[in-house]
């Protein structure tokens, strides 16, 4: 093994500079190319990625971490975890967006977050008959690609381990674990394969090693790996964790016949550098350092990361530098952008992330003088950033000693107040809050920005979009409406965009899911509200009809969740910060007469953190924020949050706590899981666990929509509301107002058997 220190990186986003991705998969999608243009069109976007990668310096390339939708679907494709419901007979291609999308008539795998992350994967659905055949084409086909291109890739795979238990059981009682000696086999040959074609090493990605995991799991990891690393034809081996510290996992991997780890050693992963120098290091091996944060948009502190290297370099046979994770979950490029001068220096994305670890690689091995000017250059943009007057101003902070408490009239009266000032129906209808974006509202929002369209016309070209949504809505026969934000590019940006705090960029693309990218804002100072922000079209919108119109409002917990947040202070000092902000949007909204007001927090699981230990103390300030946001509004103004595509358990007693009046929540992909903990959790307020899967094409029919309905009245009575899963901007106006009808119909069905009845 060489000891030389290299630069590497365990994965690079793939849409593109101008989402080239995004563009060629939905134009297959929407008939209007063939599939061999798309996966032309995807092979021009590997080739460029490869070529960037090789000129940045890096000394090692990851391969096959590119995909069309998204890498845990890619690894149900390699092991063949097809569920039976599937047609086997269309093609790869047609099989593989419909595991992901749906058809009609067939629903789609699954879709929840990575980790703690913004990202969504696509959950493998397994039981004890699954049935696995390998079939390495993608894998092989792209290490032979990249060799053609002169570059010897390093394949990344979901390890064994972290694929099971990443997936779902289709049976009660059977934990996919089960299967592991089932897949290794494949594992197996799938590293003789890669041998076979060239490969030196292959990484097996296991971060869900970093999660509290039991002796019982421990055992399978030792298990598998003595497995692989004792298989007699295969590349060497890097088992790649990330997003958090080892802890309990540490001595099972360092002990394991393989040749290398990729461990984090940012933010809590941090803890790892203690418990890796307890353990004695890693003599022999090869460890991959992620000293550079792969999750934030902050420059690295080089200076920390080189003395960091420095200390890790005699801990292992050798040490080389990387970002802490996949550079997937940050935008591409940061000189694509027209940064405001007072950020100068202050941020890195994804290429300048591969220079920052090029560089620490280069002062690891050659010298800490080798690399002065860069760490001189580092310490300037640090000490610019600490002194900024953005980044503490005093008349935020001194609000910020406020904390938020819990209404202080019980639900059940507040409820009383509510039905009189509203007048709803049983099973209230509405939907999440967001109506379809379409080309032309887009096409006037991008003038009016560029100044092609003045403020009049751009607020009249809004204004006419809201009359169309209301009416609509109420065509449909919905109970509670929503304004259709057609103001809105994005739930989070749109807030950010006018807060004091905040900075949003042009190009700055991040892969939320499968054709789905979002923009996250960066959170860079003290956050202050300098004006109203939606008052004026909600108040508009109530004016055109007698239904109560919903304010929409992003919660506190989601706007840091789906921005890169500040990393010079305590996450919960700038939820206060933010909270405090959208109160006073809450409370102008209920002067100006809305009645009901909507506070999401989609997020609010997403940001759990992912070891048992560190939960309560960010859920105390979690909901301490929802409290503060929502603090000092009349029993009688309905308050509501929406969550989606997370795992509700490990949070339900959150959720209780925050005791909103409504809670709507995604429940048509996971089932009736979602409503089981919601009947068994003691949550006062009523629910809408989602009927429509809007991530999906498909309309479902009304029969479908009224078993789903009346499994809602069974479980929670008059505190029932039916919705869709999430917001409808990503669907088509057609889809949305069939659906609607059919949920709307399927409603009355059972509001009629319930009064016959």
């Amino acid at each position: 093994m060489t000891t030389q220190t290299i630069a590497t990186v365990l994965g690079y986003p793939r849409q593109g500079p101008r989402r080239e991705l995004k563009t060629a998969v939905e134009a297959y999608w929407a008939g209007r190319s063939s599939a061999d243009q798309l996966l032309a069109a995807a092979r021009e976007l590997r080739l460029a990625r490869l070529a960037e990668l090789a000129a940045a310096g890096l000394g090692e390339i990851p391969g096959n971490d590119f995909s069309l939708y998204d890498h845990v679907l890619d690894a149900v494709m390699l092991l063949g975890a097809i569920p039976e419901r599937f047609d086997h007979a269309v093609s790869r291609l047609d099989l593989y967006f419909a595991l992901a999308r749906g058809t009609e008539g067939l629903e789609p795998l699954e879709m929840t977050k990575w980790f703690d992350t913004n990202y969504h994967y696509l959950v493998p659905e397994l039981g004890p008959d699954t049935e696995f055949a390998l079939d390495p084409a993608k894998v092989l086909g792209e290490f032979d690609e990249a060799t053609a291109a002169g570059v010897v890739t390093r394949p990344v795979v979901p390890g064994p381990v972290s694929f099971l238990l990443l997936a779902k059981s289709v049976e009660a009682g059977f934990r996919p674990l089960e299967l592991l000696d089932r897949i290794l086999p494949l594992y197996v040959s799938l590293l003789a394969q890669l041998r076979e074609h060239g490969a030196e090493w292959v990484q097996l990605d296991e971060p869900c090693l970093v999660l509290d995991q039991p002796g019982e799991v421990l055992e399978r990891v030792d298990h598998a790996y003595a497995v692989l690393g004792g298989a007699a034809n295969r590349p060497s081996i890097l088992v790649a964790t990330y997003f958090d510290r080892l802890g309990e996992a540490w001595p099972v991997l360092a002990s394991a016949p393989v040749e290398g780890l990729a461990v984090d050693f940012t933010g809590p992963a941090a803890a790892n550098l203690e418990q890796l120098e307890r353990l004695g290091g890693l003599p022999g091996k090869r460890l991959v350092a992620g000293l550079i944060d792969g999750r934030n948009v902050w420059a690295a502190d080089l200076g920390k990361a080189l003395a960091l290297a420095e200390r890790l370099a005699p801990l292992a046979g050798r040490v080389d530098v990387a970002a802490s994770c996949s550079l997937l979950h940050v935008p591409l490029d940061v000189e694509m952008e027209t940064v405001p001068p007072q950020l100068d220096g202050w941020l890195a994305f994804a290429r300048q992330k591969l220079a920052e670890a090029v560089t620490v690689a280069r002062g690891l091995a050659d010298g800490r003088d080798g690399i002065g000017r860069e760490l001189e250059r580092s310490r300037a943009a640090l000490e610019r950033r600490a002194n900024s007057p953005l980044t503490h101003v005093a008349a935020v902070r001194d609000r910020v000693g406020e904390r938020g408490a819990p209404r202080a009239t019980p639900y059940a009266e507040r409820a009383r107040e509510q039905a009189c000032a509203l007048g709803l129906p049983e099973l209230p209808t509405t939907t999440i809050g967001s109506f379809p974006q379409t080309r032309e509202l887009r096409a006037a929002r991008a003038a009016w920005r560029r100044g092609a369209l003045s403020q009049a016309d751009y607020e009249a070209a809004m204004r006419a979009e809201i009359a169309a949504v209301v009416a609509e809505q109420e065509r449909a026969g919905l109970d509670v409406l929503v304004h259709g934000e057609p103001e809105r590019n994005d739930m989070v940006q749109y807030f950010a965009e006018q807060l004091d705090g905040y900075w949003a960029s042009e190009f700055g693309w991040v892969q939320s899911y499968g054709s789905r990218y979002v923009r996250p804002p960066i959170l860079f100072g003290d956050v202050s509200r300098p004006a109203p922000i939606t008052v004026p079209w909600i108040t508009y919108a109530q004016s055109l009809t007698d239904r109560p119109v919903k304010g929409m409002l992003t919660g506190p917990v989601t706007m840091l969740a789906w921005s890169f947040v500040r990393d010079d202070q305590p996450l919960g000092e700038t939820a206060a910060q933010v909270a405090l902000a959208l109160r006073d949007e809450v409370l102008d909204l209920e002067r100006a007469g809305t009645a009901v007001i909507q506070v999401d927090e989609p997020a609010l699981r997403e940001l759990l953190p992912l070891r048992r230990a560190d939960r309560p103390a960010y859920l105390e300030w979690a909901v301490g924020a929802f409290w503060l946001a929502t603090a000092g509004v009349a029993d009688a103004t309905q308050i509501h949050t929406h969550m989606c595509y997370a795992e509700f358990g490990d949070i339900m007693e959150a959720i209780v706590a925050m005791d909103p009046d409504v809670i709507s929540l995604e429940a048509a992909r996971s089932g009736a899981g979602v409503i089981r903990e919601l009947a068994g959790s003691g949550l006062a307020g009523a629910v809408g666990p989602g009927v429509w899967d809007i991530h999906s094409p498909r309309i479902p029919p009304v029969e479908e929509l009224a078993g789903k309905v009346r499994a809602l009245r069974a479980a929670f009575g008059a505190r029932a509301w039916v919705n869709p899963d999430c917001g409808l901007k990503t669907r088509r106006p057609e889809e949305v107002e069939a659906a609607l009808a059919n949920l709307v119909a399927a409603t009355k069905l059972v509001r009629a058997a319930v009064n016959s009845a």
